[in-house]
């Protein structure tokens, strides 16, 4: 049963209007003149801090649906019609009364869903909730065991991970590494290439997994690559569900340690990935497009591929000002270290780098094949870090970029801005993204729009 559109969805919704008109019901004319408007009132002022918390805390850039508010106002006004409706009147009204608040509070939940995508199914909400993980999810032990006893799973399996943090500091949930079917091909494990994925603003590192159907476009892809795919790297960037770091070293913590000084080293030494920079992507969906693009440009001895899907200009945790004092503690000179745009001006031209662009956004293709000659422009100083438009970040991106030798290009993917249009996203450039990182067995594809 879908959780993001469909009967269910509007099943839940009529319940709870229909609770707060019983809930009101045929009162006396003057408690409807002096209540009724008291509770629209109520509900507006409701939606209208929800509002200002949202911009103010910079918690997203992409406008809420209009059910969201809906169910706010809603919910606000159901708590007045509890509270002033119940004296002097039956328990029918009264039930109704105390129905139509968690009601209205679960529309608003669920419209907040919608908006990202979270929970795509019932049965991914009650997993979510129960903690209950798939059977191909197994610990480092069981892998050791299969290994062993050469075991050759015909689909790839999801190895849970305790990554040390010795050289960040940064207190990380539990983390997980895709292994396609090609890495228990031979013994020792063939030298694979991989790709760190890191999902949007608040969440678990799992998302990728659960919320945007990675394991399912992993599946379809090594099943046509004769099992050959990246080994695939979804780190902790929070540490907790709602800690946005925006994966730099700040006052959040040091996040960009751990993904590149942890994570990395670890990934290698413990499942033999190949460490050459050429045989490393990054990729994201969201502040986490935001992420790869950062990582990218900033660790070009690391990585070569860059996959950002609806990303920002840079870390972003409200307006500039705000994104300085809330990351950086207001030091200036750590915000521009992590800048994209400083960091690529200071780096000067990259070789062998590409940066794939998707956006949820109608807007034309573009590829640019990031051929450095001269002097590169200096890039504008008054940009709107806290742009909504992703379609107009996407191409200013690929425009600097280009200037400085990275190979890049913007992919309309004719989906949503949340979690399943980030998966058909992914699905769409992981092609390329395989071939550009040298993945046995699949073949290098040009950029869409490349000759």
């Amino acid at each position: 049963m879908n959780l993001t559109h469909g009967w269910l969805l509007i099943a839940i919704q009529i319940l709870a209007a229909a609770a707060l008109l019983v809930a009101v019901g045929r009162r006396s004319s003057r408690w409807l003149r002096i209540w009724l408007p008291v509770a629209a009132i109520f509900g507006g002022a409701c939606a209208a801090l929800t509002f200002w918390f949202i911009e103010y805390q910079g918690l997203s850039q992409d406008p809420a649906p209009a059910m969201f508010w809906v169910w706010i106002v809603g919910f606000g006004a159901a708590v007045v019609v509890l509270a002033a409706g119940w004296p002097g009147t039956g328990w029918t009204r009264r039930s109704s009364a105390l129905v139509a608040v968690p009601l209205c509070l679960l529309c608003t939940a669920l419209a907040v869903n919608v908006w990202v995508g979270y929970f795509p199914t019932v049965q991914s909400a009650w997993e979510r909730l129960s903690g209950t993980e798939p059977p191909r999810w197994i610990d480092q032990e069981t892998l050791a065991d299969m290994q062993r006893r050469g075991v050759r799973p015909t689909e790839g399996v999801v190895v849970k991970v305790t990554t040390p943090d010795a050289a960040s500091g940064f207190s990380h949930r539990q983390e997980y590494v895709y292994l396609p079917p090609a890495w228990f091909a031979t013994s020792p494990p063939p030298a694979l290439p991989a790709v760190m994925m890191f999902g949007g603003e608040f969440g678990r590192p799992d998302d990728w997994l659960r919320s945007a159907d990675a394991l399912v476009t992993l599946d379809d892809f090594t099943a046509r690559h004769h099992g050959n795919a990246p080994v695939m790297v979804f780190p902790d960037v929070g540490g907790t569900f709602s800690n946005d770091t925006e994966c730099v070293n700040g006052t959040r913590g040091n996040a960009a340690d751990h993904l590149v000084k942890d994570v990395v080293p670890f990934v290698i030494s413990t499942f033999g990935v190949s460490p050459e920079p050429e045989n490393w992507g990054v990729a994201g969906w969201s502040s986490g497009g935001t992420c790869a693009l950062m990582l990218g440009v900033l660790y070009p001895e690391v990585f070569s591929a860059i996959v950002d899907i609806d990303g920002q200009l840079g870390p972003n945790a409200g307006t500039r000002e705000q994104t300085i004092a809330r990351l950086f503690g207001g030091d200036v000179a750590a915000w521009e270290a992590f800048d994209p745009k400083s960091a690529i001006v200071r780096h000067g031209p990259y070789t062998g780098m590409s940066a794939w662009f998707a956006v949820s956004s109608d807007t034309s293709a573009e590829y640019r094949p990031g051929v450095h000659s001269g002097a590169p422009p200096t890039p504008p100083s008054d940009w709107d870090t806290n742009s909504e438009d992703h379609a107009d970040i996407a191409h200013t991106l690929c425009s600097l970029v280009s200037n400085y030798g990275i190979e890049c290009a913007v992919v309309n993917t004719h989906a949503s801005h949340d979690f399943q249009g980030a998966g058909y996203a992914f699905a769409d450039a992981l092609p390329w993204l395989a071939g550009k990182i040298g993945t046995p067995g699949v073949h290098p594809i040009p950029m869409p729009g490349a000759t």
